[in-house]
């Protein structure tokens, strides 16, 4: 039985804990609130993030960092992405030496452009086969009531890939493994851009026309993006990429569809970060996605109009009709 921590109790690291428990592993779940701790292990519930879903009896939960962490040979971490490196400078000390540290963030850091798996490798000073990233099509509630699914685990060390991929794989979720970490990562931060904006032409009142011909589109820029940042092609459109790509864009219970379905209706930016009762990465990772594309010479349509929708500077009607113009599309590559 391995013994594994995860950091954070929101949706999906409640989520990714209970997938963990019921593949046998003895799992403790972090989280900074008392009260959430409490009703985890007296009613295993978790009201706010996961509303009728039972939780594993034998899932424990602690708001004591210290002993959550202690002899733990895996650590997934599940906080917002913006957090993540305040997080690590105030307990990554306390991570053992030899564990093996998962991401399961989907975001970028805004004031540095790095994604979690290097801030993770700068402040903990692991070396890359000690830090796996797990993404894939992948939404919480779904998996918490144990509908089938599949993720990627992936890691420069085919054994620890491996080492994740067994602790994750049970009898309605499966693991797989690669080594191509860059574009799986990328794939998981990339696919919320797109989502946003198919949910702000939903808001508007666009039908499947158009919603699929900028899922397609998006996924050839989201993939000419990742494969100059070195990910490979097959990724892209493997489970990190296009399946994570359709799972997030049309599902209202994605978070960031949720967030441009609002902005498609009008609201703003901060009205739609004012009702989300959770983070949605996709808005936090526009800008500093923009600007790692510039270093690379990359286009990105469909996420700089994102981006204009976000300013007020363009009106979620002409998102639409933008997008589905131009020869940036698959068949011109």
């Amino acid at each position: 039985m391995t013994q594994i921590a995860v950091i954070g109790a929101g949706s999906w690291g409640t989520t990714f804990a209970k997938v963990l428990v019921d593949a046998g592993n003895d799992v403790l779940l972090w989280s900074r609130r008392e009260e959430l701790t409490e009703e985890i292990n007296s009613s295993h519930r978790n009201g706010d993030y996961m509303p009728g879903i039972n939780l594993p009896e034998t899932l424990v939960a602690s708001s004591d960092i210290a002993h959550v962490l202690k002899g733990a040979t895996q650590v997934y971490i599940a906080v917002p992405s913006q957090t993540l490196r305040d997080n690590l400078e105030s307990w990554g000390n306390l991570i053992e030496s030899d564990a093996i540290v998962v991401s399961l963030m989907k975001g970028v850091e805004q004031s540095s452009g790095l994604r979690m798996s290097e801030v993770i490798a700068e402040v903990l000073k692991l070396s890359q086969d000690q830090i796996c990233v797990v993404s894939g099509p992948n939404l919480s509630l779904e998996i918490a009531s144990e509908q089938p699914a599949a993720c990627v685990a992936a890691c420069t060390s085919e054994e620890n890939a491996h080492l994740v991929a067994a602790a994750a794989t049970n009898q309605y979720f499966t693991t797989f493994t690669n080594k191509d970490v860059i574009g799986t990562e990328f794939g998981g931060i990339l696919k919320n851009l797109i989502a946003v904006a198919i949910g702000i032409v939903n808001g508007v009142g666009y039908g499947q026309n158009t919603k699929a011909s900028i899922m397609t589109r998006g996924l050839a820029e989201i993939s000419r993006f990742a494969q100059a940042f070195g990910a490979k092609k097959k990724t892209m459109v493997g489970l990190a990429g296009l399946g994570d790509l359709i799972a997030t864009s049309e599902s209202p219970l994605s978070r960031n569809h949720k967030a441009g379905e609002m902005l498609g209706k009008g609201y703003s930016k901060r009205e739609v970060l004012k009702r989300l009762s959770q983070t949605a990465e996709g808005l936090t990772s526009v800008a500093p996605i923009l600007k790692l594309a510039a270093q690379k010479g990359v286009s990105m349509p469909i996420v700089e109009q994102v981006q204009l929708v976000l300013e007020g500077k363009m009106s979620p009607k002409d998102i639409g009709p933008g997008l589905t113009r131009g020869n940036d599309s698959p068949e011109a590559e």
